[in-house]
């Protein structure tokens, strides 16, 4: 029994050993590949940026429910042109998005960045190749909306067939990044003209 004992001891720990060393090579190169995918779907969420300049202070109102991930400002040069925000929160599951928007309050674009709802059902509102009746996929539907009518499945956008849970999800989602983005340009347009 103690002999038994032993063997399994070792094996653990050498199971341990193995596992931390290959967390220890993987994890930089993972989080290399979640700060290019965040930078690209930043970029895709608003084209007309030059520069996203992170805002570290987080304090934005938002939805016990949601995590706000970042905020950055969308820049030309010095001029700023919205921001961008990556929230995570509950959908039939749980999604990760980034939503871009303008100045004038009007979405720029929304991407997932992570969605683990129910595979065929909820995983539409991420996949590029499910179209809607209007010819655009789920996430496409908000560019262009503005943030004054808010986001309602059904409503101001089409709800996925099947997946109202999903749908729903994406809505307050869409609803909390586009509300901290409105607070972090206004903030930063305030700021820039006490400076002045």
């Amino acid at each position: 029994m103690v002999k038994l004992g032993l063997i399994l001891a070792v094996y653990a720990a050498a199971s341990c050993a193995v596992l931390a060393v290959v967390n220890n090579a993987t994890s930089p190169v993972i989080r290399e590949n979640q700060i290019r995918k965040a930078n690209e779907a930043m970029k895709a969420v608003f084209a007309e940026a030059e520069t996203f300049t992170p805002i570290e202070e987080l304090n934005f109102e938002h939805a016990a429910t949601v995590s706000i991930n970042s905020v950055y400002l969308a820049k030309n040069g010095e001029n700023i042109l919205g921001a961008v925000a990556q929230v995570t929160g509950p959908t039939y599951d749980h999604s990760t998005i980034i939503v871009g928007v303008d100045v004038n309050g009007n979405v720029t674009g929304m991407r997932y960045l992570e969605n683990t709802d129910t595979p065929g059902f909820g995983q539409k509102a991420s996949d590029s190749t499910y179209r809607l009746s209007s010819g655009k996929t789920f996430y496409e539907q908000f560019t262009g909306l503005s943030v004054e009518n808010g986001f309602t499945a059904g409503r101001t956008f089409d709800a996925i067939s099947g997946a109202t849970i999903t749908s729903n999800g994406a809505a307050l989602l869409v609803t909390e990044a586009s509300s901290v983005c409105v607070q972090a340009y206004k903030k930063a347009l305030e700021t820039e003209v006490s400076h002045e």
